[in-house]
């Protein structure tokens, strides 16, 4: 198992970084102060919205994985599935991210 940062820092470290790039950073939910898990909305211009979460794999790391694409900004389905998630998880954090390629933020892509 890896070792990981307080959860408060890393959504502040997440958010300076898009800021420093000419971005926008915003914590939509804050969690658990340490240990709550982080989910990151990534945006391009305030569109193509993609949802990505770190998933457990089977050596013990935590990967960001793409849960969910924003298919159409009309549908509704892309904020559903954010709500969803924020009820099941109180300990969550929101994160949202826009800024031009912002997976290199997350280390995708780079």
């Amino acid at each position: 198992m890896e070792a990981r940062l307080p959860a408060h820092l890393e959504a502040s470290a997440l958010i300076r970084a898009a800021e420093s790039e000419g971005g926008f950073g915003m914590v939509i939910q804050k969690g658990e102060r340490d240990a709550g898990t982080i989910l990151v909305v990534l945006l391009e211009n305030g569109r193509d919205g993609r949802v990505y979460e770190r998933m457990p794999q089977m050596d013990g790391t935590r990967l960001w994985t793409c849960a969910k694409r924003e298919e159409s900004p009309d549908s509704g389905e892309f904020s559903d599935y954010l709500e969803r998630r924020r009820r099941q998880d109180p300990d969550l954090w929101v994160i949202e991210l826009d800024v031009a390629r912002p997976e290199r933020l997350i280390g995708i892509g780079t």
